[in-house]
Parts: structure tokens; C-alpha cells; sequence
């Protein structure tokens, strides 16, 4: 479902909305920004923009039939061949728009555009099913020629299914289109079934290590893969575009004291993000769900900085995460004006405690990143008590370099360690705490 860009790029023009009865996140003026870098990053140009504020949507055209007319002249005059609208469409909606352009015009919606970006970025096999599932969910109630500029299905299985949507206008055709992408769908589901396994399998492989997993989130460009390369010495791809990553990463950090911990790079975040993407890339979120602490990365340069760390906040409440302790990491602090700081913002509800300033690109802060990460997973541990037989020198070895101790001392029995450890050790260590030794 990739957007196509011929020979030259194709020339977009945007709306956005503002409804009086809703107090978004972002001013429509800046979600009409946020859309038109997501086009760009689709390969379209953007050569023009409008706004219409409405007690409530249109419910044939979403926006006013007079607001309609206007766009109309003004696609003319721009040469403008794609309308995007920054809000999700109904079917309905979108046939409307598409009769009243006379087809002459591809409409689509800030939905249709992130997964087409998803689709561009997505390079292991859940990642490209999962864009493919969604895609195919989000288009069966709207099969129509809208799909014409989107042909170019990646992975789709059957004769004739790379013309989905784009064929004859004929209720059979549509009615048999339905039927294929049905199919599909129903295949695709079965797949991830069996990756979705693979991945519970490797996930709990990866925690018998023992490591504390710590889950970088962010709204999209905010750095995470750059502070991810920074922090590991590792490659991942990172660059100045919304979504440049969309598969989850993982590396084994070292940190201070000795202690290791497993990064994990995760798809970013973004505002008007609808309920059933989040749902079909829940396979890939569930890295954050399996983590012990969250490293929350927050692009401080930015002019809607309040606004990302929001959108950020209502995601990880909906993905049921947002108990998990947090570490806010303030990147591209050197962007910011001489003598300015991010938490003189009004709109930047976080404690100075809680987070650190950084710059991933240069480097600045990361040993007080560092140290705010192992102080946020110390923070999970468990305390315990034991006696350990001197003969156990593996588990008097684990707790030293897994867990902190806090208190020992040699008695006849054994070595007696109170202190805490992470808590998926915790079973390594229960037969020894000494109620457990003198119940027998």
C-alpha cells in the first residue's frame, strides 16, 4: 500500500479540522505541520494547506459543502492530484469525496498515510505482516478506486490480488474483492499466530538471562534509535523523518556498577494514532508491556513538547504500561535557545527529579543517563533475606552481581545476605530465605 511517485512527486494539498466541542492536543496549525512532514515522508510534495472549524464533522464530507467548493478551486489552481485530510474518515465520507472529485482526486486520511509510511519501514517479517493486517482492516469498508494510487500490495497471495480495489466498478468485482481480502486477512492472522509464538518463545529465552529490560518510548523523531546507538555502540537506522524504525531493537547494555540491562527500541508514538493500529502492532508493543522500566525519550526542541509527551502518556495508559517506573530523557537540549529550559514550559508536566537532559547526537548526559536508568531499575527490586550454603557459591555470585546487598555475614550455616534483588530472581533465592529453611 505504498503511495506511488511515478517519475516526479505527487502533489498533495491538506485539511485540517478544529471542532469546538474537543480541546486537542495540538492547534490545528500544528497538526497541519505534523501532517504535511508525514507527507513528505510518504515521497509526496505538499503544495498547499487549509482549515475549517465545525461544531461537528459533515456526515457525507466531513467538512462544509462551501469549504468543499473552495478546496476544489484550490486543487485546481495548485495542480494538486492527492487530498489528505488530518483526521480519519468514514467510508461513507471518503465515497462522497471521491463522487465529488469525480475520482479525478485520491482522497485519503491521516490513517491511510501512517500505515503506508509503516509499509515503506517495515523490514522483518511481523513487521511487514502486521502493516499488511492493518492496512487490509482499515481498507475493507472502504474498496473503492481510492486504492489506485496504493496498488502496490506488498505480500499479497492469489490470482489477480494485486488489483484489489483498483479494478471495475462492478458490485460482483467489489463483492468478490471483499471475499479475497477476507482470505487474506484470515491468512495473515494464522501467520502471526506463529510469529507472535516465536516471539513469547525468544522473549522468554532472552529473560532467563536475568537482565532488567528497560523499554525506549517517545513520539516519532524524538531520537530513541539515535540514543539507542549511542548508549549500545550499535547501528540501528536512525534519521531526521517521522518513523524511520518501525521493528523493535534490542541490545545488552552495560550500565554502572557493573550491571547490565537489555534496551529495547520501540515503534514511536503520535497524536490522532488510531485505537485499531495500536491493536495491530500489539504483538510488537507487548516488548514494552514485558519491560521492568520505561525510558520515556522526549524531543525538547520541539515546539509542541507538551503536547508529544501527552500523546506519548495516553498510549502507554491505553497499552495498560503507564504504572512501570520512568525515566524522562530530554534530548536535542542543544537545540534549545541560550539560557532556556525545557521545564520553565508550562505545558511540560514532568518533575525536574525524573528526568535528565541530554543530547544523543553529541553525546551530552549520558553518564547521568546512565545513572538515572540504574536507579529506576533498582528501584523494582525485591527485598529478601536469605541463608545460602556455602557450598552455593553460584547464588552468593548471582545476588552480588544481579541484585544489591545491603547486609552479610558468615554464620555456621552459611552466608546470610539481606538486601534486594530483581524480581524475576526471586525463585532462584526462595528456598533459602530461613523460614522457607526451617519449615522442613
Amino acid at each position: 500500500m505504498y503511495i506511488t511517485t511515478k517519475s516526479k512527486q505527487e502533489r498533495a494539498f491538506l485539511i485540517g479540522t478544529e471542532l469546538r466541542s474537543e480541546t486537542p492536543l495540538m492547534s490545528v496549525e500544528d497538526s497541519l505541520q505534523e501532517l504535511a512532514r508525514l507527507a513528505e515522508t510518504a515521497g509526496l510534495e505538499v503544495v498547499g494547506a487549509t482549515m475549517q472549524r465545525l461544531s461537528q464533522p459533515n456526515n457525507a464530507t466531513y467538512i462544509g459543502t462551501g469549504k468543499l467548493e473552495e478546496v476544489k478551486i484550490l486543487i485546481e489552481d495548485l495542480e494538486a492530484e492527492v487530498l489528505i485530510f488530518d483526521d480519519e474518515l468514514q467510508p461513507r465520507q471518503q465515497r462522497e469525496l471521491e463522487r465529488f472529485f469525480n475520482e479525478k482526486i485520491k482522497v485519503i486520511d491521516r490513517t491511510a498515510l501512517i500505515l503506508d509510511i509503516f509499509a515503506q519501514h517495515a523490514h522483518t517479517r511481523e513487521g511487514k505482516l502486521q502493516v499488511e493486517l492493518a492496512q487490509l482492516e482499515y481498507r475493507l469498508p472502504r474498496l473503492t478506486r481510492m486504492w489506485t494510487h496504493l496498488a502496490r500490495q506488498a505480500g499479497t497471495g492469489g490470482s489477480g490480488s494485486g488489483s484489489v480495489g483498483v479494478r471495475g466498478p462492478g458490485e460482483t468485482q467489489l463483492e468478490m474483492d471483499k471475499r479475497e481480502i477476507g482470505r487474506r486477512i484470515a491468512h495473515l492472522k494464522r501467520e502471526l499466530e506463529q510469529v507472535e509464538a516465536h516471539r513469547t518463545r525468544h522473549r522468554s529465552k532472552r529473560q532467563q538471562t536475568e537482565l532488567q529490560v528497560v523499554a525506549i518510548v517517545g513520539y516519532t523523531n524524538a531520537g530513541k534509535s539515535t540514543l539507542l546507538n549511542k548508549l549500545s555502540g550499535s547501528t540501528v537506522l536512525s534519521a531526521d523523518m517521522l518513523f524511520a524504525t518501525l521493528d523493535p531493537t534490542t541490545r545488552r547494555v552495560g550500565m554502572p556498577g557493573g550491571r547490565d540491562v537489555l534496551l529495547t527500541d520501540t515503534v514511536g508514538f503520535i497524536q490522532k494514532l488510531p485505537t485499531h493500529i495500536v491493536a495491530a502492532f500489539r504483538a510488537t508493543l507487548e516488548e514494552i508491556a514485558e519491560a521492568d522500566v520505561l525510558l520515556h525519550v522526549v524531543d525538547a526542541s520541539h515546539p509542541n513538547v507538551g503536547a508529544q509527551i501527552a500523546a506519548v502518556q495516553d498510549t502507554l495508559a491505553e497499552l495498560e504500561v503507564d504504572h512501570l517506573p520512568t525515566v524522562y530523557a530530554f534530548n536535542k537540549v542543544d537545540l534549545l535557545p541560550q539560557g532556556t529550559t525545557v521545564f520553565d514550559l508550562p505545558e511540560v508536566a514532568v518533575d525536574e527529579d525524573e528526568a535528565v537532559l541530554i543530547s544523543a547526537h553529541k553525546g551530552t548526559g549520558m553518564d547521568e543517563l546512565r545513572e538515572a536508568i540504574v536507579a529506576a531499575v533498582e528501584q523494582t527490586f525485591t527485598p529478601i533475606t536469605i541463608l545460602l550454603p556455602y557450598n552455593r557459591g553460584d547464588l552468593i555470585s548471582l545476588f552480588y552481581e544481579r541484585g544489591l546487598v545491603e547486609l552479610e555475614d558468615g554464620v555456621e550455616e552459611g552466608l546470610r545476605i539481606s538486601g534486594r534483588i530483581p524480581p524475576r530472581l526471586v525463585s532462584y533465592f526462595d528456598p533459602y530465605r530461613p523460614e522457607n529453611i526451617y519449615a522442613y
